[in-house]
């Protein structure tokens, strides 16, 4: 099997048509035709299925798809990487942050690293957990930040916990719950569950029915933090949110937090890598400035 033939697999996958693969790879339909044959052979079964429409990948095709992106996107990291050694050419590192992260890792940690990398670029994506790992895992993503699944993690991930990060209840100014110090008067609430099901902005975590509660009743649903800061000032409800995400963006969007005296949940922040190769040199160095500027931060917590 050669590299061509990997591109031959996701030109297909990408465009659903021989001819239009052809133009893709800037090769003759006809020798594109012979070397998925040839691929075809090599694995003894069908890799796509012809249709009316043009064709699609068979499972067969698009297990090998899934790995063939990956190999794909490490050999181009490779090169990159070998490039960065000879002539210093710029280099890129995407990184998966979780709001939270992104507020209390990112600017110091970045700066920090670009001070010494000038040529690398940083490209951060919102990690919507735990979305997150699928793209850390296909090869999408360098590195993550964000918190821990509750299903845990696979062996092809390392984890690292670097820093805790406290959650608030927040509401609208004006709502009439605002002043509420006890989860216990939180009973009639709205509550609002901001990413997924168990995830940072989840109510359950408040385990209210451990404490003799009634269970947190959800009218709402958002995918993220920054949706939530454009509806829950409009509305007669409840969040859960982190701290430094409400410091930062809270108070001038009409928000307050409730002054609950009970102790509340906070979520760690972890860093994730894959297991199955070593890191680019750009992309451990971004990783020592996040573990640097984590250390730094529960420093001064400790002061």
């Amino acid at each position: 099997m050669r590299l061509q033939h990997l591109h031959l697999l996701l030109a297909l996958a990408q465009t659903g048509s021989l001819r239009a693969s052809a133009q893709t790879l800037n090769v003759t339909q006809p020798a594109l035709t012979k070397a998925l044959k040839q691929l075809e052979d090599e694995f003894g079964t069908a890799l796509v299925v012809r249709t009316p429409k043009g064709v699609r990948l068979a499972p067969a095709g698009e297990l090998l798809a899934a790995r063939a992106a990956t190999v794909v996107r490490e050999i181009e990291r490779a090169r990159e990487e070998v490039s960065w050694h000879i002539q210093h050419a710029q280099a890129t590192v995407t990184v998966g942050v979780s709001p939270a992260a992104a507020l209390m890792l990112a600017p110091r940690a970045i700066a920090r690293f670009q001070s010494r990398w000038p040529q690398v670029r940083v490209r951060l994506v919102d990690a919507l957990y735990p979305k997150v790992l699928q793209q850390l895992r296909s090869g999408e993503l360098d590195l993550a930040l964000g918190p821990l699944p509750a299903s845990g993690l696979g062996p092809d991930l390392e984890v690292q916990a670097l820093i805790d990060s406290p959650e608030v209840i927040a509401a609208r100014e004006g709502h009439p719950l605002a002043t509420c110090r006890h989860l216990a008067d939180l009973g009639a609430a709205s509550w609002v569950l901001t990413g997924p099901v168990h995830g940072p902005g989840d109510p359950v975590h408040l385990a209210l029915e451990d404490r003799g509660l009634p269970p947190p009743r959800v009218t709402l649903e958002c995918e993220s933090f920054s949706t939530l800061l454009a509806v829950l000032p409009g509305m007669d409800a409840v969040a859960l949110m982190p701290q430094r995400f409400f410091d930062s963006h809270g108070p001038r969007n009409g928000l307050v937090v409730l002054p609950i005296a009970d102790p509340l949940p906070q979520t760690t922040i972890h860093l994730f890598r894959r297991t199955d190769g070593p890191l680019t040199l750009p992309t451990q160095r971004l990783k020592d400035s996040f573990e640097q500027e984590a250390k730094a931060l529960r420093r001064a917590r400790q002061a």
